[in-house]
């Protein structure tokens, strides 16, 4: 079976490339259609193709060129119309769209067509944020949520037929427990003596990372670490940091992937303590390796933590509940353990790459059959 897995923006490379390969793995032959990413590293081709088919002359002129942007937008419907001519695998999976309200009537006509929604709508969409949401999914065969939450949100909210909506796991990033480049820790978090909280993604308002800092202020004997490159104003979470008493490190950068194995391999617990999301890259890398996690009832967290055991699930925005699980698992090295060995099971199993390629190619075999 050929597949055409499509990301013109490179939004989740670290997605499209384990899917890739595990689709690989199961035998497809598999084309990722994406543009050069510009931002670091990425996962090598592994038994799939990669064709860089979208904004070549953006790329070429780097992530700091004057106008990058508007150029992006001038090459964005060639090259969309180019794919009409390139998209002829047996299926083509759209991981994203650049610009969805115009690219759902640029669409190849080959069918099938699927579409993963990463995030299906805001918490509080408007009518022509819903109806755009509807015109681009309602173009596919398949729709697939990661979570039982976004599969609900996308036959209510957008009003897709249910036959038309699969479930399928996003994958444990286990390939980043195997990095042959694997840094230490960086200089900025060595010589933590006690447990260790992780905040670690990039820095935004909505992941709830003020509310974190409130709630730290309240839990004895741990070091809380927030690491991440910041798209938001930090003096609000600088002020906070000072009045936990010198026991937060904040590292506001960008983390090379050959660091992230050290970070997460020290860190004692995981805590997402998110506003709103559908879910998390962090969350799947905190799975691969293993570690306990403090999750927010938001999107398919509490659906996780209740299939797998691997975390505790607190109120978004709760400061005294976030406290109270911090506070319980940094005093409590058995229950750690124990939600670990859970996280572990999870990415090995039913939260593997290689099962939901598995549940994938069977998608696309139903789809074929029709």
């Amino acid at each position: 079976m050929r597949v055409q897995l499509v990301d013109p923006s490179a939004f989740t490379p670290p997605y499209d490339r384990a899917l890739a390969a595990a689709l690989a793995r199961a035998g497809a032959d598999v084309e990722l259609l994406t543009s050069r990413f510009l931002y670091g590293p990425v996962p090598e081709a592994d038994g799939y193709r990669v064709s860089e088919a979208f904004y070549r002359r953006t790329a070429a002129r780097g992530l700091k060129a004057l106008g990058r942007r508007p150029l992006k937008l001038v090459e964005h419907v060639p090259d969309m119309l180019a794919l009409r001519r390139r998209a002829d695998a047996d299926v083509v999976h759209y991981q994203w769209l650049t610009v969805p309200a115009l690219d759902a009537a640029l669409l190849p006509p080959r069918r099938p067509r699927v579409m993963t929604a990463h995030y299906v709508l805001p918490p509080s969409p408007s009518r022509a944020r819903v109806a755009a949401a509807r015109r681009l999914f309602g173009r596919m065969d398949a729709v697939v949520a990661h979570s039982r939450h976004g599969a609900t949100r996308l036959r209510e909210m957008v009003g897709l037929d249910p036959a038309r909506v699969r479930v399928i796991h996003h994958g444990a990033f286990d390939y980043l427990t195997r990095l042959p480049q694997e840094q230490p820790l960086p200089s900025e978090l060595e010589g933590a003596e006690g447990p260790v909280i992780l905040f670690f993604g990039l820095l935004r308002p909505y992941k709830g990372i003020e509310v974190l800092l409130e709630a730290f202020r309240r839990v004895a004997g741990a070091e809380l670490w927030i690491v991440g490159n910041p798209r938001m104003p930090l003096g609000g979470v600088r002020a906070a940091a000072k009045r936990a008493g010198g026991r937060v490190r904040l590292v506001p950068r960008f983390v090379e992937e050959a660091e992230i194995p050290a970070i997460f391999r020290r860190a004692d617990l995981v805590v997402l303590p998110y506003l709103d999301a559908e879910h998390s890259g962090v969350l799947y890398t905190a799975l691969a390796f293993g570690r306990p996690l403090v999750l927010s009832a938001v999107g398919g967290f509490p659906e996780l933590a209740a299939e797998t055991g691997a975390g505790r699930v607190v109120a978004p925005g709760s400061a005294p509940e976030l406290a109270q699980a911090l506070g319980e698992l940094v005093d409590d090295e058995a229950a750690r353990a124990e939600l670990g060995a859970a996280s572990a099971r999870a990415a090995a199993g039913e939260y593997s790459w290689d099962e939901s390629a598995r549940r994938t190619l069977s998608l696309y075999e139903e789809l074929l059959a029709r």
